[in-house]
């Protein structure tokens, strides 16, 4: 079976091939009586690199959760790289941050907490001096 050219679109933009993809049919489980029971039509997706699995059984026919199912493993390998190049940037702004250079205000505020300091410990004196 073909898969619609909006998923191989998607595919193609996140850079997987559909052969890295394993793809099982089986029972499905839960409510829905015999005829549930004894099709196969509960799909099972598992990228193999990434590790992400997909299980759809949301409908009774087996072609349609086909679809949904790779619908589905699309948005999650979409949100694991969205994931990723959030982290990434968050690292690099943090560290902007912290190396920036303060400003002229955050300056004047440190060295007004210095003095400050400076006046209270000088008042302590020394005690085996006395």
């Amino acid at each position: 079976m073909a898969l619609p050219l909006q998923i191989h679109g998607r595919l193609a933009a996140l850079g997987v091939r559909p052969g890295e993809v394993d793809e099982r049919f089986i029972r499905g489980t839960g409510p829905g009586g015999q005829k549930i029971n004894k099709t196969s039509s509960t799909v099972v997706l598992r990228h193999g690199p990434t590790g992400l699995e997909v299980r759809c059984q949301a409908e009774r026919s087996q072609a349609v959760n086909r679809e949904a199912a790779w619908a589905a493993l699309c948005d999650k390998l979409e949100a694991a790289r969205a994931a990723a190049r959030l982290a990434k940037e968050q690292v690099r702004e943090a560290e902007r941050r912290r190396t920036r250079q303060k400003s002229r205000g955050q300056k004047a505020r440190m060295i007004e907490s210095k003095k400050h300091r400076a006046k209270i410990k000088s008042k302590r004196g020394r005690g085996w001096d006395e």
